[in-house]
């Protein structure tokens, strides 16, 4: 009478489908004919293993084992077997799935010649090939190419793929890249948007931070500022521009969205006693109080 099928795969009776399949992997891979070349008691062996959980791992045959044992419930020798594969050598892969016969055969070598075959007539008389799985990948784009739409190069399981990037996306956005996924399945691209150097973004429009002097501020002045799509234009300062101030450029932000400049008036730090007078002079003729009509004033 074969040994126990527990005792063969050295699992306790109240193993887990998961503690036997660790385990059969394990012994599989050990007592292989391809890792033992012309050892009998290593194929004796594997023979015993491939059988043992053959039984155990099928849930119904699994019950019968614990019940009635090797007789079986209508008192019949022999173990309770199912239609597996037949490797080289006659060696049989009883009830495995084809991801358990990949993950043995992979120690070998076994996606190629012989034991490639097997590995395919397996998958065709295996269980129903795992259905196609979504995947998500997350990527990192410059701000202009969020902008201005562009493509970046995404390597996936060794090939390079184009993800086409339309312009205006946001933060966040998903793309979803038909068929590019695990066996056929849809990528799911994820974007993160860089940071620019100068330029921010408010929806649809950007923001371009100008420094201006106190004397640009107060007399006015032409600035050149640079646009989206790497021209630049020259904007008119108005006289009398406090900092914060915003001026408008039409169309020249995202899709239809515009351009705003973002005054910012520069103090100079340093200034000699001739420069203090003019500006204290400045002040006695145009007093002010910008603090006037805050509501904490």
């Amino acid at each position: 009478m074969p040994r126990d099928y527990y005792e063969v795969l050295g699992v306790p009776r109240t193993a887990s489908e998961a503690d036997i399949k660790k385990a059969y992997r394990k012994l599989a891979r050990q007592h292989h004919p391809d890792r033992n070349p012309g050892d009998k008691q290593a194929e004796t062996r594997f023979k015993e293993v491939q059988e043992a959980y053959d039984v155990l791992h099928d849930k119904s045959k699994r019950e019968q084992y614990d019940r009635f044992g090797f007789a079986g419930p209508g008192g019949s020798q022999g173990p309770f077997r199912a239609g597996g594969g037949t490797a080289p050598g006659g060696f049989e892969f009883q009830g495995l799935n084809p991801e358990d016969l990949e993950s043995i055969l992979g120690g070998f070598g076994g996606g190629a010649g012989a034991f490639g075959d097997l590995l395919g007539r397996a998958r065709g008389r295996g269980r129903a090939p795992r259905p196609p799985a979504n995947v998500e990948a997350e990527v990192a784009i410059p701000f202009l190419t969020a902008a201005l739409g562009g493509s970046v190069s995404l390597n996936v399981d060794g090939r390079t793929i184009e993800v086409r990037v339309p312009a205006g996306v946001e933060e966040g956005k998903k793309l979803r890249m038909a068929g590019q996924g695990p066996r056929g399945g849809d990528l799911l691209v994820r974007l993160t948007v860089e940071p620019h150097p100068y330029f921010r973004r408010e929806g649809q429009n950007v923001v371009l931070e100008v420094p201006v002097s106190i004397s640009e501020a107060i007399l006015g002045a032409k600035v050149d500022v640079p646009t989206l799509d790497g021209t630049h234009l020259t904007v008119k300062v108005p006289p009398g521009t406090s900092s914060g101030a915003r001026l408008r450029l039409r169309g020249k932000g995202i899709r239809d969205g515009d351009q705003y400049i973002e005054i910012k008036i520069v103090v100079p730090k340093t200034h000699d006693e001739r420069s203090r007078e003019l500006i204290e002079e400045f002040a006695r003729l145009h007093r002010q109080n910008p603090r006037e009509h805050l509501p904490w004033s």
